[in-house]
C-alpha cells in the first residue's frame, strides 16, 4: 500500500550511468547465452545500460533565487553585481571572477554581468558622434530579446553579419542607459542626458524605458526649460507631455520666454508659441523674447548680429507678435525704438492708438485671451466684531495641498470693516521652509466683505500632493473682516484642496477662521 504522504509527493525520473551493473549484468547475460550467439553477447557487453531512478519531490517549485540564496561571498575581493554595473559603466574590459555564474541565482543578475563586457561579446557599437565617439560591446541574443530593432538588425531577413556597427547619431551616454536597461533591467536617467536616452530609446523601440523618460521629464518641468522640452516633446511625438509643456508656458509665461532655453528651440515652435492665444505674459515680453531668440539664431547661421539679420531670421514670425495691443507706453519706449520695424510700420502702429480712422496692419491687432484665473475660497461665511480682527505685524499662514499641478499666481485677502482703507501686505508661499515666491504690495479696501487680489510677480509652480505654506503679513487699519466656518477641503472645478493648519501663523489664523479666504490659481 502506497501510504498518503506518497500520495501527496510527485515523481522525477532520469537516468543514470551505473558502470559496475553494466558489468554485473555483462558478466550474466554471457552465461545465459550459448557460443552460436556470441557476436550478439559481445555486442551486449559492450553497449550502455542505465538505471532508471526514482526521486521524490514537493509540488511546490522553487526559484533559483529561493533554492540559492544569496550569500556575501567569504572572500572579500568577489565582485557584487552592483559594483559590476559601476565597473562596467567606465570599463568594458573587465573579467569576471572565476567561476561567476555561481555567485549569482538569478538569470537577471548574471545577465547583468555581461552589460558593457566584452566577454562573449559578438558585436561592438562605435557610438557618437566624430571626435567623441566610445566603442561599446554588445552580445545580439541579449539585445534581440530588448528591443525589435536589434532584432532585425541581427536575425532580420536583411541582418548584416557585421563585428562593429557605428551609431554617430547617439550620445555614447544616453546608449549606455538603454543598454543598462536591456540587460540589467534597471533605469537609470540623469537630467542631462535624458532627452538623449529618450531619443535612443525611441529609436530602438523600447517603449518602457522611452515612458520613463517621459515620466522624468513630466515631473522636472518648469519654466525655465518647458520651451526646449515643448520643442522636443513634438519632435518625438509625445502627446502627453507636449500638453504639460504648453500648461507651463501658458500659466508662467513671462518666465519661460526669458529663460535661456527659449533661445534654443526651432523656428517651428517660436512660430507656435507667438501665434498661442492663452499665453499668459504682456506683450512687450513677447517682443523682446523674439529679439533675443533671433540673436541667438544669427550665431546659429553664422550671421552678424545686425537689425537687418534679426528681422531676415524671424521672418513671417514677426507679425505674430501683437504689436498694436501693447500699452502705449512699451511701443513707444520700447519696440518702436527697437530698429526692427520699418519706419511706415511704426508710424502705422502709432495712429493705430491715437486715429479715430486706423490703418489696416500686418500684426495681429486682437489682444490674447490669457489664462482666467480660478479662486479657491475655503469660508462659508465672514464677520467682522469691535475688537477683531487686529494686525500687529504678526503672520497669518495656512497650509494647502492639490490633487492636480496648479499655478498660485495669489491671494484673495480681506479688507477694512471700518470703511476704506489702504493695506500693505507681504505675501510668500513655501514649501518644506524653502521660499518659492513672495512679493510686498499694496491694495485698496473699500469697506465691503469682498476679498481683494494680491499677486505674486510670476505664477508658483505647485505640484500635487505635497502641502505648501501660504502666509501674509499685513499693515494697515488693525479692524478687519475675518472668515469662520472654515472647511478643510474644498472642490474648485477639477482641482481639490486641503487645508490644514500651520505653524507659522502667530496672529489666530486657522483651518476654521482667520484670514487668506482664497487662493488664486491657473490650472
Amino acid at each position: 500500500m502506497v501510504d498518503d504522504k506518497e500520495k501527496n509527493m510527485k515523481c522525477l525520473t532520469f537516468f543514470l550511468m551505473l558502470p559496475e551493473t553494466v558489468k554485473n549484468r555483462s558478466k550474466k547475460s554471457s552465461k545465459k547465452t550459448n557460443p552460436s550467439s556470441s557476436n550478439s553477447s559481445s555486442s551486449s557487453s559492450s553497449s550502455v545500460c542505465y538505471e532508471i531512478i526514482t526521486l521524490k519531490t514537493k509540488k511546490k517549485k522553487k526559484m533559483a533565487a529561493d533554492i540559492f540564496p544569496r550569500k556575501k561571498p567569504a572572500n572579500s575581493s568577489s565582485t557584487t553585481v552592483q559594483q559590476y554595473h559601476q565597473q562596467n559603466l567606465s570599463n568594458n574590459n573587465l573579467i569576471p571572477a572565476p567561476n561567476w555564474q555561481g555567485l549569482y541565482p538569478t538569470i537577471r543578475e548574471r545577465n547583468a554581468v555581461m552589460f558593457n563586457n566584452d566577454l562573449m561579446a559578438d558585436v561592438h557599437f562605435v557610438v557618437g558622434p566624430p571626435g567623441g565617439t566610445q566603442r561599446l560591446p554588445g552580445h545580439k541574443y541579449v539585445l534581440a530579446v530588448g528591443s525589435s530593432v536589434f532584432h532585425a538588425m541581427f536575425y532580420g531577413e536583411l541582418a548584416e553579419d557585421k563585428d562593429e556597427i557605428r551609431i554617430p547619431d547617439v550620445e555614447p551616454a544616453a546608449f549606455l542607459a538603454m543598454l543598462k536597461y536591456i540587460y540589467c533591467d534597471e533605469i537609470d536617467l540623469a537630467a542631462d542626458t535624458v532627452l538623449a536616452t529618450l531619443y535612443a530609446a525611441k529609436k530602438y523601440i523600447v517603449p518602457h524605458l522611452a515612458r520613463a523618460c517621459v515620466n522624468f521629464l513630466e515631473t522636472s518641468l518648469s519654466a525655465k526649460n518647458a520651451c526646449v522640452l515643448l520643442s522636443q516633446s513634438c519632435l518625438f511625438e509625445e502627446p502627453d507631455l507636449t500638453q504639460r509643456c504648453w500648461e507651463v508656458i501658458d500659466a508662467q509665461a513671462e518666465l519661460a520666454l526669458k529663460s535661456e532655453g527659449f533661445c534654443d528651440i526651432d523656428f517651428q515652435t517660436l512660430e507656435s508659441i507667438l501665434r498661442r492665444e492663452t499665453l499668459n505674459a504682456k506683450e512687450i515680453v513677447v517682443f523682446e523674447a523674439a529679439l533675443n531668440w533671433a540673436e541667438v539664431e544669427c550665431q546659429r547661421q553664422d550671421l552678424a548680429s545686425s537689425i537687418e539679420n534679426k528681422r531676415k531670421v524671424l521672418g513671417k514670425a514677426l507679425y505674430l507678435i501683437r504689436i498694436p495691443t501693447m500699452a502705449l507706453d512699451d511701443f513707444a519706449n520700447g519696440a518702436a525704438q527697437s530698429g526692427v520695424l520699418t519706419l511706415n510700420e511704426t508710424n502705422d502702429i502709432f495712429l493705430w492708438y491715437t486715429a479715430a480712422k486706423k490703418p489696416e496692419l500686418q500684426f495681429v491687432s486682437k489682444a490674447r485671451k490669457g489664462l482666467v484665473p480660478q479662486r479657491c475660497h475655503r469660508f462659508q461665511s465672514c464677520a467682522y466684531r469691535s475688537n477683531q480682527w487686529r494686525y500687529r505685524g504678526r503672520c497669518d499662514s495656512i497650509q494647502f495641498a492639490v490633487d492636480k499641478r496648479v499655478f498660485i499666481a495669489g491671494f484673495g485677502l480681506y479688507g477694512s470693516s471700518c470703511g476704506s482703507a489702504e493695506y500693505s501686505a507681504k505675501i510668500e508661499l513655501k514649501r518644506q521652509g524653502v521660499v518659492l515666491g513672495q512679493n510686498l504690495s499694496k491694495y485698496f479696501s473699500d469697506g465691503s466683505s469682498n476679498t481683494f487680489p494680491v499677486w505674486f510677480e510670476y505664477p508658483v509652480q505647485i505640484e500635487p500632493d505635497t502641502f505648501y505654506t501660504a502666509s501674509v503679513i499685513l499693515d494697515g487699519n488693525e479692524l478687519s473682516y475675518f472668515g469662520q466656518e472654515g472647511m478643510t477641503e474644498v472642490q474648485c472645478g477639477k482641482v481639490t484642496v486641503q487645508f490644514q493648519c500651520s505653524s507659522d501663523s502667530t496672529n489666530g489664523t486657522g483651518v476654521q477662521g482667520g484670514q487668506i479666504p482664497e487662493l488664486i490659481f491657473y490650472a
